[in-house]
């Protein structure tokens, strides 16, 4: 039974020793180990302390970067300018069709104003002479012995009257004494009067020698038809025997004391 207790005894002291060996394994492996994650910690903390070389590849890839962007920042700057400047031109391109838009509205617009005023003083000139037909019309109607020539009326009175006279006596009827423009109308006159001798709205009253129609007109020499025979040439002014300030129309050379003249006379 001793033996079996030493025996028993030897095994526990052998247990003992393994459980104590493995156990000093175990302390020194975890001394190991941490002694290991502090260096590793260490080495980390130096790495991350300590600037890191570039190598030159690495540098030359960041040099081609560099360069790639300013390349790129150039040409959105070169780009940016061009679209500026078309920005610019477009403006000033714009303006300018503007001005000339307006401009062309502004001539439309005075042409516009100025057709419509010569269409206001057409429809002004119409209705006075459909005023004026219609008042010719209407005068005729109540007239006798009238006689129409070249849109004009004419009255050869039989009455005798004096140059005065007979001016009031057409001035009462609306008209006045005859005014002779041309030849036409001379000849016409000269045609309607006959033997008999008219006296024409032509005087000198106002200024002697200086004639003029009764609208206020200056004869115009082209279409004066004074009559002259031989020496006698009129209008001779009485030839200061008496004043002669107005003008009868001889058609036929039939009157001795006239000397058988043909055309105006001037008359007391």
């Amino acid at each position: 039974m001793p033996g079996h207790e030493n025996e028993s005894m030897d095994k526990g002291s052998i247990m003992d020793s393994e459980d104590r060996i493995e156990k000093m394994v175990d302390i020194y492996v975890s001394a190991e180990a941490v002694r290991d994650m502090k260096h590793k910690k260490d080495k980390e903390d130096f790495d991350n302390q300590t600037p890191k070389t570039q190598t030159p590849q690495q540098t030359g890839s960041d040099s081609v970067r560099n360069r790639s962007s300013r390349a790129a920042v150039v040409c959105l700057v070169l780009l940016c300018g061009l679209l500026l400047t078309a920005v610019i031109v477009l403006c000033v391109t714009l303006t300018q069709e503007r001005q000339q838009f307006i401009s062309k509205i502004e001539n439309l617009t005075n042409e516009r104003e100025q057709l419509i005023l010569k269409i206001t003083n057409l429809t002004n000139e119409r209705e006075q002479l459909i005023l004026k037909n219609t008042n010719l019309t209407n005068y005729l109607q109540i007239c006798v012995g009238w006689t129409c020539y070249q849109s004009s009326f004419y009255f050869m009175s039989t009455e005798k009257k004096n140059w005065t006279e007979s001016r009031k006596y057409c001035t009462e009827r609306g008209a006045d004494l005859i005014i002779i423009n041309n030849r036409e109308e001379k000849d016409f006159v000269h045609n309607k009067s006959g033997n008999a001798v008219f006296y024409i709205g032509l005087t000198d009253t106002d200024v002697e020698g200086t004639w003029k129609w009764v609208d206020g007109i200056k004869l115009n020499s082209r279409f004066s038809f004074w009559a002259s025979h031989g020496q006698i040439k009129e209008p001779n002014g009485g030839q200061g025997i008496v004043d002669e300030d107005c003008v009868v129309t001889v058609a036929v050379p039939k009157l001795p004391e006239w000397a058988n003249l043909v055309g105006w006379l001037d008359v007391a």
